[in-house]
């Protein structure tokens, strides 16, 4: 074995066995809170690829999509085949193709009831929440309401809640927050929504 080998598999071993440390600290069991945030793509992508692994282990997962209107996405067709997935799109379509303040807030309250009673039940081993920080900057929901409903929900219920610019006091309750950082996207290149990549 060359030095440059023993000298990474020294490294390598005693990295393993901090992770291995760290591993067997974390022995704790709870629903999670997961605010998945940032101006890049890929919020909503990495809270599907959730509902798929939570599908792959037979949970059952509720899913309310907010702002969004489209019911032609690769992921919902999909999704909705799933028996143990309830997929709900309950938006009327960005806020700047509504331009009805009024509409989009009735629209939020109908949409939040639903999530409500996913909050509620048991049942739901995984709910997400995507694009729901648009619905909390813009006032359509009363943040304390809705944190108070996450914070309420079955104590082994994981959630997740997609959505640029996610609060302070969200972030703070989270379990784990990502943010998703904007580096290069092909839109501004002329490049048109691409099924199976966006849609």
């Amino acid at each position: 074995m060359t030095d440059k080998n023993k000298r990474h598999k020294t490294r390598m071993e005693r990295k393993k066995t901090v992770i291995d440390k760290n591993i067997k600290k974390a022995d704790k069991e709870k629903g999670l809170l997961l605010v998945l945030t940032g101006n890049g793509k890929g919020k909503s992508s990495s809270a599907f690829g959730m509902v798929a692994r939570a599908l792959g282990h037979g949970m059952k997962v509720g899913v309310c999509q907010f702002i969004k209107n489209r019911t032609d996405t690769g992921e919902e067709a999909f999704f909705n085949q799933q028996q143990n997935c309830d997929w709900h799109v309950l938006g009327d379509g960005f806020t700047w193709d509504t331009q009805n303040r009024e509409q989009d807030i009735a629209t939020s309250e109908k949409g939040w009831a639903i999530a409500q009673k996913m909050l509620q039940n048991p049942e739901y081993d995984l709910v997400v929440l995507d694009e729901l920080t648009y619905l909390l900057n813009y006032h359509y929901l009363d943040n304390d309401t809705v944190l108070t409903d996450i914070k309420s929900r079955p104590d082994k219920q994981h959630a997740v809640v997609t959505g640029r610019a996610a609060s302070d006091v969200l972030q703070e309750y989270a379990d784990t927050v990502s943010e998703i950082a904007d580096i290069k996207h092909a839109y501004r290149d002329g490049i048109k929504a691409q099924k199976g990549i966006d849609l």
